[in-house]
C-alpha cells in the first residue's frame, strides 16, 4: 500500500528526517582512524536520544543497533562492533529515526583519512546518482524514472548498481511500498503523486554487482570484495516537485 501524506504529516515525518540529518552532520567529528563501530553506533543512539526521539532501526526486524554501519566491501546493515576504522576505509552509516509514530531515514558514505583517488570518484558518483534520482521526483513521472536517472549516471562512469536491495516509502512506517530500485527504465513502475514520501538510496560498486549476507544474518557485502558506497535521502514529492526532508535546521 502506498501512503498520500498530508501536509501535517509530510512536516511531522520532516522533523524525524531533521534529525536523521543532524545525526549524520554530528557524527563525522568522530570519523577518524582508530574508532571503533561500536563506539560511532554509541554516539549516534546518544544523540537521537538526546533530542527526544528514538533509534527506529533498533529492534527493528531484530536488528541489534541504532545504526548500521558499513565499512568498504560491506554495502549495508553492518552490525557495529569492535572493527576499527583505518586509513583509506570508507564507511556507510545509515540512520533511522522515530518521532511522534513518525519515521525518518537518510545514510551518507565517510571517507576515513586519506582515500584512493578511485574510492573518492565511487563516492561522489553514488551521491550525484542520488541527487539525479531525487531530480526526477515529480508528479506524473514513474519509479522507473528515477531508477533509470541512478543507473545511467553510475555506469556511465565505470561503477555497478546493487540490484539485490533498493530504496522505498517511508514515514509512516520505517518501510512502506512503493519499492524503488535504482537500475530500472524510463516511463517504467507506479506513478509518482503528490504526497508520496520515498527514501532514495543508491547502493554502488566499484566492481560486479553482486552482492552476499555475511554469516550475521545482516551485513550485506560485495562478492568480489571491492568497496561499496551508500548515500540517501528521505524525499517528499510536493505538487511543484521534490522535497529533500533529511537536511538539517
Amino acid at each position: 500500500m502506498i501512503y498520500i501524506k498530508n501536509e501535517q504529516q509530510i512536516a511531522a515525518i520532516e522533523e524525524s528526517d531533521i534529525i536523521v540529518a543532524e545525526t549524520l552532520k554530528f557524527i563525522e567529528k568522530f570519523i577518524e582512524p582508530g574508532v571503533d563501530t561500536k563506539t560511532l553506533n554509541h554516539e549516534v543512539e546518544g544523540f537521537i536520544l538526546s533530542h527526544k526521539a528514538r533509534p527506529a532501526f533498533k529492534g527493528l526486524y531484530g536488528f541489534p543497533a541504532a545504526a548500521c554501519i558499513s565499512v568498504n566491501d560491506e554495502v549495508v546493515h553492518g552490525i557495529p562492533g569492535k572493527r576499527k576504522l583505518r586509513q583509506g576505509d570508507i564507511v556507510g552509516i545509515d540512520v533511522g529515526v522515530e518521532l511522534n509514530n513518525y519515521y525518518g531515514d537518510g545514510a551518507r558514505t565517510f571517507c576515513v583519512g586519506r582515500v584512493t583517488d578511485s574510492i573518492r570518484e565511487l563516492c561522489r558518483v553514488t551521491e550525484k546518482s542520488l541527487y539525479l534520482g531525487i531530480e526526477q521526483c515529480r508528479p506524473g513521472n514513474r519509479v522507473g524514472d528515477i531508477s533509470y536517472a541512478v543507473q545511467s549516471y553510475v555506469e556511465a562512469h565505470g561503477f555497478s548498481v546493487v540490484r539485490d536491495l533498493v530504496g522505498h516509502g517511508v514515514g509512516i512506517k520505517p518501510h512502506e511500498d512503493p519499492q524503488v530500485p535504482n537500475y530500472g527504465e524510463k516511463g517504467k513502475g507506479p506513478r509518482l503523486k503528490a504526497g508520496m514520501v520515498i527514501a532514495i538510496e543508491p547502493m554502488i560498486n566499484m566492481g560486479g554487482f553482486q552482492v552476499y549476507t555475511a554469516p550475521d544474518e545482516w551485513t550485506v557485502k560485495t562478492v568480489d570484495g571491492l568497496p561499496s558506497a551508500h548515500f540517501e535521502h528521505s524525499v517528499a514529492i510536493l505538487k511543484d516537485g521534490p522535497k529533500i526532508l533529511t537536511h538539517t535546521r
